[in-house]
């Protein structure tokens, strides 16, 4: 068996559904996941369970985003999610494992850090250093997101200023720390929850460099 056949023979120890909307998954292509999936799975032993969705995208406009991966990893109390649009499902797939792999990886070094007691400056060192490099290549796959409108092919008839997706999470509360690394997780730029230290609706968000912030509701607002 050459080194190629070993990899996609692979499969992680968590279940996997993969799923093709508009599209059939070839055999081959499950293999590929489930070998890639493996990888990600040394990265947090704790995931239990992995979706993956495909979908086929028709529109002339965008065809170099036609097809689309997204992977949602779950496991005790955790979620990990990445999407990605490429010109084919391979190129997605990729894409969407390197966006995860990622994220993994930040929320590893951010517990790391958290179980030594101290933090890291995060402008230097080692940490830093990895950080800078996965942002940019972050920012490097994702520059095209902030050329489409994410909208154009679900709504209809959009008026400007209008609600167009209500989400509801549970509130049970956790700490600053923990909310950042679910920020991560999801990859997204804010992250709401409620903080056990003040029992208080917050956000925690991304700011400048590797810097976060964080926002949180009061009784009454602190003068400044």
């Amino acid at each position: 068996m050459t080194s190629a056949e070993h990899n996609d023979s692979l499969s992680p120890n968590a279940q996997v559904t993969i799923t093709g909307r508009n599209v059939e998954v070839p055999e081959h292509f499950q293999e590929r996941v489930n070998a890639k999936l493996a990888k990600i799975e040394k990265l947090d032993p704790s995931l239990t369970f992995f979706n993956v969705e495909l979908q086929h995208e028709p529109n002339p406009r965008r065809e170099a985003q036609a097809q689309r991966v997204q992977i949602t990893a779950t496991g005790k109390g955790h979620l990990a999610r990445a999407e990605a649009k490429e010109d084919s499902f391979y190129a997605a797939l990729e894409s969407a494992l390197g966006k995860m792999e990622r994220s993994l990886r930040k929320v590893k070094v951010r517990r790391q850090v958290a179980r030594s007691g101290h933090r890291a400056p995060k402008s230097t060192g080692k940490i830093a250093a990895e950080l800078a490099r996965e942002a940019e290549e972050a920012r490097a796959q994702a520059k095209d997101n902030f050329e489409t409108d994410p909208y154009a092919d679900t709504v209809e008839d959009v008026v400007p200023g209008q609600i167009v997706r209500r989400k509801e999470h549970s509130a049970t509360p956790m700490s600053v720390d923990d909310a950042l690394s679910e920020m991560e997780l999801v990859g997204h730029d804010f992250y709401l929850f409620v903080d056990e230290e003040t029992n208080q609706p917050s956000v925690v968000y991304r700011r400048h460099a590797y810097d976060y912030g964080l926002i949180a509701l009061t009784a009454e607002a602190k003068e400044a």
